[in-house]
C-alpha cells in the first residue's frame, strides 16, 4: 500500500475559523453590553447627580488646591492646556499667562464655568483701566501683554471624558482633578487616562513632551474623619444632601453593616471630599443613614419637618499604587506621583519617541 503524499495544511479549517469568529463576536458583544451598563449606571449616579446639584456643588468649590495651583503656575507663558472635568472652572484663568480650554460632562457646570470666566475677564479689564487711569499702564497696552498682565484666555465646552473633541498631541498640559474616580469600571478609568495622554504632545528622546496631572480620591484615609482604610470597600455611593436654608441637626452616624454608601459631612461637602476647601459654613444638613442605596435621590428629614433631596454619587476609591498601574496600562509613563490630603495624584506623559538615526 502506497503512503499518502498529502501534507496537512497549516491553515485553520473553515470550522476553526468560524469558531474563532464566533468567539470574537461574543467577546465584542459582552464588552459592548458591559460598556452600555456602565454608561447607564454613571448617567444615574454621576452625570444626573451633578446636573441636579450643580449650583450648590459650585458654591463649595471656589478655592484651588495648592498642588494643582503650583502645577499650573509652573507652566511656561504661552502654553496651551486643558482642564478635563473642569466643573465650575475654578482653575481656568488661575495662570493668566497660559491659554486653557475646559470641558465637563455637566452642561450646568459648564454654564457656571462660562459665567465665572466672563467675570474674571471683566475684572482684568477693569483692573487694566484702573491702572491706565493711575498711570501705571500704557494705554496702548490694552488688557493683554506682559506690561499689563495677560487677559484671561479660556474656553469651556460640554464633552465626555471618554469622547474628547480635542486635537491629538496638541496640548502642552492637561489637568483632570477628581474626575476619573467617577468611572465605574477599571477599563473605563484606564481608557479615560488614555484619552488624556492622547491630548498632550509626545516628547522625543532628550526632549520632554506634554504632561497630565490626575487626582483621585484615596482609599487610605485612616487618619481622617472619613475613616476609609486599606482593605476596605473601594466602590461606594457617597451622598450629597441638597440642603434647604432652614437649620437642620447633625446627621446620624452610618449603621453598622451598611455597605456601599458613606456619610456626607454637614457642610454640604461629602465627608470623603478631600478638596482642602473651607467654604463658608452653610446650614447643617442631615443625611438619611438608612436611605435606600442605589436610588438617584432619597430624602433627609430636618427638624423643621421638610425633606432635603439626597443624591448619591458613585466613587471608586483608589488604593496605593493603583493610579500608577492605570497610567502604565494606558500607555503612559509616570513622572512623579504621591499622596496629598486623602488623594492620590500622578504627573504622567506619553512615552518619548525613539531617536531618529541619521
Amino acid at each position: 500500500m502506497m503512503a499518502s503524499t498529502h501534507t496537512p495544511s497549516a491553515l485553520p479549517s473553515d470550522s476553526a475559523t468560524d469558531d474563532v469568529a464566533k468567539l470574537a463576536a461574543a467577546a465584542a458583544a459582552a464588552q459592548a453590553a458591559e460598556s452600555a451598563e456602565a454608561e447607564a449606571y454613571e448617567k444615574t449616579h454621576v452625570h444626573g447627580v451633578y446636573e441636579a446639584i450643580a449650583p450648590h456643588f459650585s458654591a463649595t468649590r471656589y478655592k484651588p488646591w495648592p498642588a494643582v495651583a503650583s502645577f499650573l503656575q509652573s507652566r511656561p507663558p504661552g502654553a496651551v492646556g486643558l482642564d478635563v472635568g473642569c466643573g465650575n472652572g475654578k482653575y481656568l484663568g488661575l495662570n493668566p499667562s497660559v491659554y486653557m480650554v475646559g470641558s465637563d460632562r455637566s452642561a450646568s457646570l459648564v454654564a457656571l464655568a462660562n459665567s465665572r470666566g466672563r467675570q474674571l475677564q471683566d475684572q482684568h479689564v477693569q483692573g487694566a483701566k484702573k491702572r491706565i487711569t493711575q498711570g501705571e499702564l500704557d494705554a496702548t497696552a490694552g488688557t493683554g501683554g506682559e506690561s499689563g498682565g495677560a487677559a484671561v484666555a479660556t474656553e469651556v465646552l460640554v464633552a465626555d471624558g471618554l469622547s474628547l473633541p480635542f486635537r491629538e498631541r496638541a496640548a502642552d498640559f492637561v489637568i483632570c482633578i477628581a474626575v476619573i474616580h467617577h468611572m465605574s469600571t477599571r477599563t473605563r478609568r484606564q481608557e479615560a487616562i488614555r484619552h488624556l495622554l492622547r491630548c498632550v504632545r509626545t516628547g522625543e528622546a532628550g526632549q520632554p513632551g506634554g504632561q497630565i496631572l490626575v487626582y483621585v480620591w484615596a482609599l487610605e484615609q485612616g487618619n481622617s474623619r472619613r475613616g476609609w482604610e486599606e482593605g476596605g470597600e473601594q466602590d461606594l455611593l457617597v451622598p450629597w444632601v441638597l440642603k434647604s436654608q432652614q437649620k437642620q441637626p447633625k446627621q446620624p452616624k452610618q449603621r453598622k453593616g451598611q455597605k456601599g454608601t458613606q456619610d456626607q459631612d454637614t457642610s454640604g461637602v461629602a465627608a470623603s471630599n478631600n478638596s482642602g476647601e473651607a467654604p463658608p459654613p452653610p446650614p447643617a444638613a442631615a443625611a438619611a443613614a438608612e436611605a435606600t442605596a442605589g436610588l438617584t435621590a432619597a430624602t433627609a428629614k430636618s427638624d423643621q419637618g421638610h425633606t432635603d433631596p439626597v443624591f448619591k454619587r458613585y466613587y471608586h476609591l483608589y488604593r496605593k499604587g493603583e493610579l500608577e498601574e492605570d497610567v502604565l496600562a494606558a500607555g503612559g509613563a509616570v513622572i512623579t506621583s504621591g499622596y496629598e490630603r486623602d488623594n492620590w495624584w500622578v504627573v504622567a506623559a506619553n512615552e518619548p519617541l525613539p531617536s531618529q538615526s541619521t
